[in-house]
């Protein structure tokens, strides 16, 4: 096995078993979405939002990309911790690749989502929704790799930022009007137009609509393809940009 997929390998594996150990951290973490799914969902069924069986195909992906857009901005606030308890320093000296450091610990960030969302779509489906099985695997991979891109971004501003003071409030800023530019908790068409314009602007709009597509099993109307080449440019910057700025800030 190549060196930098061992040391991945390796940070992944330290990172998961600390997560199954954090029993609160992983039923606390499904609170926000199953408590959306659960209590605003239900006041949005009879709408006409879309989707062949109904508007659960238009709710559950928005809450998935919460889920995704949330989670993954804030795991930086671990390796803030691990900074001041001198993990970093003591992982420093060690001959693991930065690269594997960070990519590690986003691997295993997503892996937790993938769960997470698991579990959110089955309860959806109690709840009544009806999606192609295609179409939910490929709505995993788009929150998947939105939470690549935003989790490397997320570590390497934790390595630039001193206390968890400082993190939210940069975090909260950019993540809330993504949130409700992006057409999350409703399709930025019922909204006036100028605001429809406004949201194009956003990226995470893009892969709201291609995950929406996905459950209704619309598979050739363009958005799904837009999705993924919106996805994957942004985490080709993304992971790029967290690396570099790993490295220079000395994991």
């Amino acid at each position: 096995m190549p060196p930098l997929l061992a040391d991945t390998a390796l940070i992944f594996g330290r990172y998961a078993r600390q997560t199954l150990r954090s029993r609160p951290a992983l039923i606390f973490g499904m609170v926000q979405p199953l408590l959306f799914l659960v209590f605003f969902g239900p006041l949005l069924t009879d709408l006409p939002l879309g989707g062949q069986a109904g508007s659960w195909q238009t709710i559950v992906p928005g809450i998935l990309v919460q889920l995704g857009l949330f989670s993954a901005s804030f795991t930086g606030i671990g390796l803030i911790l691990e900074r001041r308890t001198g993990v970093i320093e003591r992982m420093r000296v060690t001959p693991v690749s930065r690269l594997a450091l960070l990519m590690g610990r986003v691997l295993k960030d997503v892996a937790l989502l993938l769960v997470q969302s698991l579990l959110l779509v089955c309860v959806a489906v109690v709840l009544g929704l009806r999606a192609p099985v295609l179409g939910v695997a490929i709505g995993f991979v788009f929150v998947g790799v939105l939470t690549v891109s935003l989790a490397s971004l997320s570590y390497a501003l934790a390595m630039r930022v001193a206390s968890p003071q400082g993190f939210a409030p940069v975090i909260n800023s950019i993540t809330m009007p993504a949130m409700l530019l992006s057409g999350i908790l409703l399709p930025m068409s019922l909204g006036p137009r100028w605001l429809d314009i406004a949201s194009h602007f956003v990226p995470f709009r893009y892969l709201v609509d291609g995950v929406r597509a996905a459950f209704a099993g619309e598979y050739g109307d363009g958005k799904i393809a837009l999705a993924s080449l919106v996805a994957s440019a942004l985490a080709v910057v993304a992971v790029t940009l967290g690396a570099r700025l790993f490295r220079q800030a000395g994991a």
